[in-house]
């Protein structure tokens, strides 16, 4: 039986499929009753983020009589008596869709109401901030329409108000906001409509709770702009009874509906599940934008509602990235409504098809509660020039039926390495799977399965290993593994040996259902949420507080690939509880992590391989030592030398110049974090700066020695790139007479004296090109009006005192003299880009090598590939140097964040 290695408890119990997401930020996101607890698997035991659902006031989409509250059609919701909303669906949105360059979590309520939230970067909380809450812009949409109903104008929904028939009038047309506020509430959760002294005339039916179950109608949050928000309760529109002090109103402005429209309305205002699309990218040629506007990079939420209709918003990322301002602009358009099913939309999962990147195309799966699952593709441009919303940018390519309608609880769709292949994982409440194989090109589709997995509802699937593996839980409260060779899965155990195995001995293993799970950044572990069962738990202390709690399993022992007679040169008796097969396969699956992580538009997020190799190193670290030689021999040395650390590192840094900048981002992460991991960041930088093999103050390892120059020589290579991309980048500003300012999305380059210093500090290591280009740009900053002077003469913040440049890291001023004698110094950080001493605003931060930067780096340091030919002497148009399209370190190529508080939640990447 599989042994998790960490495990961390949570205070309420999930109650619906896939009740776990993990984001490309690594951070866990837990659907746990009404509360959405976000969690850092790093440290599964420090700050955590939250969400609190609470209560919303019903939008006002009409009034039934009271006799039709005994329809079948409103019996689900007139019966309703959930106190409290709980969380239904969570799902991430990609890296750079907040305004920080982080990510969205979109959260569905039971009440149907599906909102926004965004990392508290800039407000010192636990709380997250929500930024749109997008039921109240879909309702805004269907109020304009009428609902789709022809017989009801749309000022009746919205303001106008019509005569009184039997009509009863909304309460925040006939009350003031204040006098509402003092209302009570009843033990249902219903106002009291109309006013006080006229309470009796009213015939109050059950107001519709929060739902049971996907039962319900959807609630709306309520504003005080003319009580537009106020009544999507059922009101019954019978006359008065009783004694009344006031004369009832004459007019109400919610149209007289009968129960199958209230129904119909409820249920298109009823979300069930939330699914974002991959980053789109579009061309400027493709959309007809300037190459910098953000409507060009966008990503799709798919939102599926009890009418069986799918609302699709476009949500563009912002124009630019900032940690001192919460609200970036950021534009959502709803671009389309697809009616997908005729009954309930259980299950959406989006993916990006391999295709061109100048157009691509978005997979679309959906699951229905009839049982019934659709397969659709979108095309990009026509996700930005769709106008009609009832014609929504998506077409059929397959409907897969089940003759038992038995519903689906979960879907997972995934494209393979293949051009047009996907696969789709589909889950029922009957505890079966399917997995389809599909050509998008030929629109044929094979089926594997079904396979009677589980004996309850399946609540989570997970692809894994570009989709070799495939990983079930149910609430039966078992997790399956799946091995899918060619067009048969077949299940495999889950490893047994876990590397660096901790004890969680204290958690008491008394769980009772699984409701949910998801695949590491890197494909090494698996988390899931299981439920306890509370009636074997202590009642007075665990019962209180232990609700559910998130486990972590390692998967990198999985056989991935089929290999023949291959055999672990390294001496196995080093690692109890292994056996030889299984470290081949840890060894072929790590590597091929690290291999997909060298596409540089890939978000570096890699914990889960640094925790792996340090669990090994613990324990062997020459199994370690082996596993890294055999990735810098693949990745770094072109020709066959001698499989040991000594020999083989010696030959990678005579390749740094040929090697991509992601490779040399990847490398520097593994000296830090493997490699060095008892030296913190500012140790490690310090040691840098005048680091040499021959060195006797360094470490006395020699190993040890042999990385550290491996890491300063890649990052002096890195940044050789980077000022030789400043210098060319400033003589085509000064060439082009362009002015200092950048223009939005644009980068330019700053520091130029402390680079050109940089150079002549460093004269005997750096390129003879580069030499060449530093005295080229003195010379061209002398022939012209010199804006940028005052780089040369930096002072500090604190005392205005000179800082001469002496360190690329750090600067320390002089200190004012006073009465004779020199002040206190000051050490200031610089710019890892710039080498500028920071400024005192909020500044980005790399949580790896610990470095501040107050300019972001270009895109073009980062896209760099392998064999590139670096001209310095080429000087590109100032409109085609663009900022990084994330704020990402130069020399980790992590993504940068504001430093919190070590008591709140932020995202560890490595």
């Amino acid at each position: 039986m599989a042994s998790r290695f960490q495990a961390v408890t949570l205070v309420d119990s999930p109650s619906y499929p896939n009740s776990i997401a993990w984001s490309d930020e690594n951070l866990i996101a837990v659907a746990s009753g009404h509360l959405v607890t976000i969690l850092n698997p790093a440290l599964p035991f420090g700050p955590r983020g939250l969400i609190s659902i609470n209560r919303s006031e019903p939008y006002p989409i009409g009034a039934v009589k009271r006799e039709d509250l005994a329809s079948g059609c409103l019996l689900t919701t007139t019966l309703n008596r959930d106190p409290r909303p709980s969380v239904r669906s969570v799902s991430w949105s990609n890296l750079g869709m907040a305004p920080n360059s982080g990510c969205f979590l979109a959260v569905c309520t039971t009440e149907g109401h599906v909102k926004l939230y965004r990392p508290p970067f800039r407000d010192f909380c636990a709380e997250w901030i929500e930024v749109l809450d997008l039921t109240d812009r879909l309702y805004d949409y269907l109020a304009s329409i009428s609902f789709e109903d022809p017989d009801i104008p749309p000022s009746e929904i919205s303001n106008e108000p019509v005569t009184n028939h039997g009509y009863v009038d909304d309460p925040t047309d006939s009350v003031s906001v204040e006098e509402q506020k003092r209302r009570k509430v009843n033990n249902f959760g219903v106002r009291n409509a109309g006013l006080e002294t006229s309470c009796d005339q009213i015939s109050r039916g059950p107001s519709p709770s929060p739902e049971l179950e996907g039962q319900g109608p959807p609630k709306g949050r309520c504003t005080k702009s003319g009580g537009r928000k106020s009544s999507h309760q059922i009101v019954p529109a019978t006359r008065g009874r009783g004694r009344s002090a006031k004369k009832p109103p004459e007019v109400c402005s919610l149209p007289l509906i009968t129960a199958d429209q209230y129904a119909s309305r409820s249920a298109m205002l009823s979300s069930l599940v939330v699914a974002w699309s991959p980053l789109l990218k579009l061309s400027s040629r493709i959309c007809g934008a300037p190459e910098i506007n953000s409507s060009i990079c966008f990503s799709l939420l798919a939102v599926g509602s009890k009418s069986g209709k799918i609302s699709f918003w476009r949500i563009n990322v912002p124009e630019y990235y900032s940690i001192e301002q919460s609200l970036a602009p950021t534009r959502v358009e709803l671009i389309g409504i697809l009616k997908a099913h005729s009954s309930w939309v259980t299950a959406i999962s989006c993916a990006l098809l391999a295709s061109d990147s100048s157009s691509p195309q978005v997979l679309l799966a959906t699951g229905s509660s009839d049982g019934s699952v659709r397969i659709w593709i979108g095309h990009g441009e026509e996700f930005l020039k769709s106008t009609e919303v009832n014609n929504a940018p998506f077409y059929p390519l397959k409907e897969i039926i089940n003759i038992y309608a038995v519903p689906v609880s979960v879907l997972a769709l995934m494209p393979t390495q293949s051009l047009h292949k996907m696969l789709l994982a589909v889950g029922r409440t009957s505890g079966a799977i399917e997995v389809w194989i599909g050509d998008t090109s030929v629109k044929t589709f094979n089926k594997a399965g079904p396979y009677d997995a589980h004996d309850q509802v399946v609540t989570g699937l997970a692809w894994a290993f570009d989709g070799c593996f495939l990983y079930s839980c149910s609430q039966d409260n078992f997790v399956r593994s799946w091995s899918l060779r060619g067009s048969s899965l077949s299940e495999m155990p889950i490893p047994s040996s876990s590397p660096g195995l901790r004890s969680v001995s204290d958690m008491p293993d008394v769980f009772i259902s699984c409701l949910g799970l998801v695949v590491s950044p890197s494909n090494l572990a698996v988390a899931m949420v299981r439920s306890f069962d509370v009636n074997q738990l202590d009642h007075m202390y665990e019962a209180r507080l232990q609700k559910a709690a998130v486990e972590f399993f390692w998967i990198g022992g999985h056989q991935k690939d089929i290999l023949s007679n291959t055999s672990l040169e390294f001496d196995i008796e080093a690692l109890p509880g292994f056996t030889e097969k299984e470290l081949v396969y840890w060894e072929s699956n790590i590597l091929w992590s690290l291999k997909q992580y060298e596409h540089w538009d890939k978000p570096l997020v890699i914990w889960d391989i640094v925790a792996a190799l340090l669990a090994f190193k613990w324990s062997a670290p020459d199994y370690v030592d082996h596993v890294l030689v055999k990735w810098l021999s693949s990745s770094f040395v072109d020709v066959h030398v001698e499989r040991s650390i000594g020999k083989v590192l010696p030959h990678v840094c005579k390749s740094f110049c040929k090697a991509a900048s992601r490779q040399l981002h990847l490398l520097n992460i593994i000296c830090r974090q493997v490699i060095l991991p008892e030296l913190n960041a500012d140790e490690i930088n310090s040691n840098l700066l005048n680091f040499t093999v021959d060195n006797p103050n360094f470490a006395q390892d020699k190993q040890h020695k042999l990385w550290m120059d491996l890491l300063s020589r890649s990052e002096k290579e890195l940044r050789e790139r980077l000022v030789g991309i400043s210098f060319s980048a400033y003589r085509s500003f000064a060439s082009n007479s362009a002015t200092t300012s950048s223009e939005p999305g644009y980068w330019y380059p700053f520091g130029m004296a402390q680079m050109e210093q940089w150079v002549a500090n460093n004269n005997h290591q750096v390129h003879d090109q580069l030499k060449v280009v530093a005295t080229e740009i003195k010379t061209c900053k002398r022939s012209r009006c010199i804006e940028l002077a005052e780089e040369d003469k930096e002072q500090c913040s604190y005392c205005s005192a000179p800082v001469p440049f002496e360190s690329p890291e750090f600067g320390v001023c002089r200190g004012m003299e006073s009465n004779g004698s020199s002040g206190q110094q000051h050490k200031l950080a610089r710019c890892a880009v710039t080498m500028l001493v920071c400024p005192i605003t909020p500044l980005w931060l790399c949580k790896c090598c610990q470095r501040w930067i107050s300019k972001l780096a270009p895109e073009s340091l980062f896209k760099m590939p392998q064999q590139y030919c670096l001209d310095y002497k080429f000087s590109p148009e100032p409109s085609s140097i663009k900022v990084a399209s994330k704020p990402q370190c130069p020399f980790c190529g992590i993504l940068l964040q504001r430093s919190q508080p070590e008591f709140l939640l932020s995202p560890l990447p490595v």
